[in-house]
């Protein structure tokens, strides 16, 4: 690059091109996406690059993007292909008549790229920070850097959720993140746990480690950083650690007295049978 800081606005964004990085700033006009403010800026290091291209756009538009390189950035990881062109943060859409200066900076930054093949061994783009939280149709997802929670919600989880009761899992318990988008069928967030803890076969709204989608439930720029923040964790966790013993860890007792509570409502609701209220509530009051 020429001179360090150099930036190229376009659209919706400006990316500043440094020695080692190009900084990407968003904007947050009325016409720009929600993800890509959500997102803020981003910082994308040139060994997380795997290439330039430059192209045609629509209505008078040029389009300079940076190619992810597999691997490298856990936003991408998590979205795995299903972002539209204008939710593509790595695109930077410019008027025609820049197209002259695109191809010099597309060329310049070509230069730069160190020579790297294959997937990235381990997140370069630094993830969504957390604590991160979204509202899904049947419940509501936290997660506080170390654990992921689902609290169900009473209009929408399946009465499979609601026996279950509201879950948690630390990161170190999980193997990955199913992000399937809000703005397609059965979109939904699963989190993937260690071990194949539920089948694949299971339906989201049947399952305790998942929560779905609806219209305005989940949007993109919501779950996605979300799912991204979560998928960063576990890759950072590495191994579980060792399983403690059977007994060795209480429960706290506000939460089993919230999830008896629950489970007698269920009851009373005939979701659940006497025979499995009597077990279940058992099984709540060992774990004191």
């Amino acid at each position: 690059m020429s001179r360090m800081g150099d930036v190229l606005a376009g659209f919706h964004a400006a990316w500043e091109f440094e020695s080692d990085s190009v900084l990407i700033r968003f904007e947050r006009g009325i016409r720009t996406p929600k993800l890509f403010q959500a997102l803020g800026e981003r910082r994308i290091p040139l060994e997380a690059i795997a290439g330039v291209t430059l192209a045609p756009g629509r209505r008078g538009t040029v389009v300079l993007r940076a190619e992810p390189r597999a691997g490298a950035d856990p936003l991408m990881d998590a979205a795995a292909g299903q972002l539209k062109e204008g939710c593509d943060p790595y695109r930077l859409m410019l008027p025609a008549e820049r197209e002259t200066l695109a191809e010099y900076y597309a060329d310049e930054l070509r230069a730069m790229l160190p020579e790297t093949e294959g997937p990235a061994e381990r997140h370069l783009v630094a993830p969504p920070e957390a604590p991160r939280q979204f509202k899904a149709y049947d419940g509501k997802a936290s997660f506080d850097g170390s654990s992921v929670s689902f609290r169900w919600s009473w209009t929408g989880a399946s009465s499979a959720k609601w026996k279950a009761g509201d879950q948690s899992f630390p990161v170190h318990a999980l193997s990955g993140v199913e992000w399937r988008s809000p703005e397609v069928f059965e979109g939904h967030l699963r989190l993937l746990r260690r071990g194949g803890a539920t089948p694949p076969t299971v339906p989201a709204d049947q399952d305790p480690a998942a929560v779905v989608f609806g219209l305005g439930y989940g949007p993109v720029h919501e779950s996605l950083p979300f799912a991204a923040a979560v998928l960063a964790a576990v890759r950072a966790a590495g191994p579980a650690p060792a399983v403690e013993p059977a007994g060795a860890r209480r429960r706290d007792p506000a939460d089993i007295a919230d999830r008896i509570r629950h489970l007698g409502e269920l009851h009373q609701a005939g979701l659940v049978t006497d025979e499995e209220f009597t077990t279940k509530k058992a099984e709540l009051l060992a774990e004191l």
